[in-house]
Parts: C-alpha cells; sequence; structure tokens
C-alpha cells in the first residue's frame, strides 16, 4: 500500500486542509467524550510544528444538508482545542469560497454535513474544498469508507489541480496496524468477534475464516454457532437461517465456543429497559447442553472464559472486534473481563476496534495493554471484511 504521509512533505507557509474525524458526542453543548479528539491532536500539532496554515473540517451527527442547527454545530470542539492547543483556535461557518490564514495559525471549518452536496460527493463541493488548500491531509480513517465530498471527493480535487494528498498521522497509523494484523500477520492468529447477529459480521467471519487460526465468537453470534453444534440455546437471541453458514465457517477455521454459560430467564428480562432488567436478573452458570427453553445466554461464564483466554495469551497476532456477553451489567461481563485481561496481557500484536469494544477496554481499563485501538468503526470492519476503502482507494490512485 503506497500512500504519501503528512510526514513526508515540506508544510511550511502551505495552506494544509485536515480532515479529521471530530464526530463526537456533544450534550448541552458539553462534549462529553474526546476520544476522537485525543486521537486528532498529534496530526495538528506536527502540522503547526511545521508551520502549516492549518485548517480542519469534520462532520458532527445526522444534521439535514442546507439546514445548519446549533446542535450540530462545532463550536464547542473549537473551544476543546483552543484549550488542548494552548493557542487561539478560530472558527469559520462561511469558508466555502476561502478563508484567511497565516502559517502557525489553526481554523477549525463548521460541520461540513452543513453544506449541500457532503455526502453525494458532489464534484463541485469537492473542488470548492481542493480550492481551500495546498495540501489536503486526510486523517479521518473512521469515514475512509464513505465516498463523500469531504472524503473522497477532494482527494480527487486536489490531484486534479495538481495538489499534494497525503495521510495524516492517525491514518497512516491505522493502515499500518491493520496491515500488520491481516496483510502478513505472526502466526498463530487469533480473532475475537462479539455482536449480537451473524448478518452483521457475516462478511467479517467469512473473510476471518481465511486468516486466522481460531476464533472466539461471543454474542448473539456464539448462540448460532452453538445451535450449530446441535446445542439448544433455549430463548437466546441467534439467527437459524445462518446455521449452515456457521457450520462451513468451522470447516474453515477453529471456532472457540464456551462449553459453559451464564444464563437468565426470559421472563425476568424487559427488553423496553434491557439493561435495568437484566441488573435485576437472576444469572445462572450453566453447561450449554442443559439450557432451558426460557432461558437466554447472555455471557461465557468463568472457567470456559479461562480456557479461551489460553488461547489468547498463545497468540501472536490478536484482532479484536465486539464483547462476548452483555459487559454493561457485571454479572453478565465476566467473559468479557477475563479475555481482556487476556488480550492485556498477550505477548501477541493486538488491534482492537468498534465502538463497544473499545467501551469494553474503557471498562476495564486495559488499554495500555493493547497495540494498537482503532477509531475506526465501520470503516475498520469494511477493512477487515477486505473492502476498498473510497478514501483510501482515492490516496494509492496515480
Amino acid at each position: 500500500m503506497t500512500i504519501v504521509a503528512m510526514n513526508e512533505l515540506d508544510l511550511s507557509n502551505k495552506r494544509v486542509l485536515i480532515r479529521e474525524d471530530l464526530n463526537v458526542p456533544i450534550k448541552d453543548g458539553v462534549i462529553t467524550s474526546d476520544v476522537r479528539l485525543q486521537a486528532a491532536l498529534p496530526t495538528l500539532k506536527d502540522a503547526l510544528a511545521k508551520n502549516a496554515a492549518v485548517l480542519v473540517a469534520s462532520h458532527l451527527g445526522r444534521p439535514v444538508e442546507g439546514e445548519p442547527e446549533a446542535k450540530y454545530s462545532l463550536q464547542p470542539v473549537a473551544d476543546y482545542l483552543a484549550a488542548a492547543l494552548d493557542m487561539p483556535v478560530r472558527f469559520e461557518t462561511d469558508y466555502l469560497d476561502g478563508v484567511e490564514i497565516a502559517a502557525g495559525e489553526l481554523v477549525l471549518l463548521e460541520n461540513v454535513r452543513f453544506n449541500v452536496g457532503e455526502k453525494k460527493n458532489d464534484d463541485k463541493l469537492a473542488e470548492r474544498y481542493a480550492n481551500l488548500c495546498d495540501v489536503f491531509v486526510m486523517d479521518a480513517f473512521g469515514t475512509a469508507h464513505r465516498a463523500q465530498a469531504s472524503t473522497e471527493g477532494v482527494i480527487r480535487a486536489a490531484k486534479g489541480q495538481a495538489k499534494a494528498v497525503c495521510a495524516g498521522n492517525l491514518l497512516a497509523a491505522e493502515l499500518s496496524a491493520l496491515s500488520r494484523a491481516l496483510d502478513n500477520p505472526q502466526s498463530p492468529v487469533l480473532a475475537i468477534v462479539g455482536g449480537s447477529k451473524v448478518s452483521t459480521k457475516l462478511d467479517v467471519l467469512l473473510s476471518l475464516a481465511e486468516k486466522c487460526d481460531s476464533i472466539v465468537v461471543g454474542g448473539g453470534i456464539a448462540n448460532t454457532f452453538l445451535a450449530a453444534t446441535g446445542v439448544n440455546v433455549g430463548a437466546s437471541l441467534y439467527e437459524p437461517d445462518l446455521v449452515e453458514t456457521a457450520k462451513q465457517i468451522m470447516q474453515k477455521t477453529n471456532i472457540l465456543l464456551p462449553s459453559e454459560v451464564v444464563v437468565a430467564k426470559k421472563s425476568q428480562i424487559n427488553f423496553d429497559d434491557f439493561l435495568g432488567s437484566l441488573d435485576k436478573a437472576d444469572a445462572q452458570v450453566k453447561s450449554v447442553h442443559d439450557i432451558a427453553d426460557d432461558e437466554m445466554i447472555l455471557d461465557i461464564a468463568k472457567d470456559s472464559a479461562e480456557l479461551i483466554a489460553q488461547h489468547i495469551h498463545n497468540a501472536a497476532t490478536i484482532l479484536w472486534n465486539g464483547p462476548v456477553g452483555v459487559f454493561e451489567v457485571d454479572k453478565f461481563g465476566t467473559g468479557t473481563q477475563i479475555l481482556a485481561f487476556a488480550v492485556r496481557d498477550s505477548q501477541g500484536f493486538s488491534i482492537a476496534g468498534g465502538g463497544d469494544t473499545l467501551a469494553a477496554i474503557d471498562k476495564y481499563q486495559v488499554a495500555d495493554g493493547v497495540d494498537y485501538l482503532s477509531t475506526g468503526g465501520g470503516a475498520f470492519l469494511e477493512f477487515v471484511e477486505g473492502k476498498t476503502l473510497p478514501a483510501i482507494a482515492a490516496l494509492q490512485a496515480s
């Protein structure tokens, strides 16, 4: 994969437009999680250190194009960046016809999704983005799977104007880590794939089955695989129409399934207040062969999780996407906790991605033991599936 990195370019006195993923949760004007902002800071700092005039673009939420709303404004992010960088950060809402900016300054542009044509990757809008800069830096891996004007279109437009395009620090690190885990990984390779449905992770599982020596499955996905082995999963969430697919995947790689699970009676669960009702439900450890018709599997039991953890300890490459139980409720979080600690303590190269995975990593405080935390979400999954990410393809094109 040949992509120019920002640190290879001379940015001094140049207008540099950096596409970041600053799509953070904001409540009443207050940022409630700054994970994505922290991930973007190194690229911004490096560009400023190179004496660039730095313009930063991002989306926030899902506003209606052409109808700006205060709740989708990036103004709180501008305030955050000013404090984090200890410098003035100008916030521009009217920028498509150009922005006055000097070397060493940083300007945050208002939500790109306020611009008509952003999501449809309008060529004229992409040209206007490209007109803003001398160098375009794609640093938003989390949006690299979307062909939009500020992600893919602007790269093509900038190239058409004979301008430099490159990957920022975050994007370059994401691609390096994913390539290490997927393109030429050190064996044995193990993946942890959790989630409610096989159907949502089917392409991921099929792709990983060709690359992994073992796959740990959790959540509703594990229930479908257990059913494929002939186990009665009771009232558990599973997909009977994908049982045959699960069997095919099991023929390609070693699927690690629990022999004991944690269950609760379906009658104790209120699906309108799922987590609240689980907090009050009775948790029982049972053999997978003893599950009653009115019981739901909600976690991997301790002994089974510890056996699976031994495979994690022996792995040279670990890819983790998804918890293996309802970890938000402690009585159904033991399996995820044990596997999280195993990833932390493993000597293998580990990469983890996905919102629920990052939440579990945060809950169990194992981030320092994971070699790379991907901020990608959907882009992370599509990369693992082997799909072409439009923005990455545009950066690679000659």
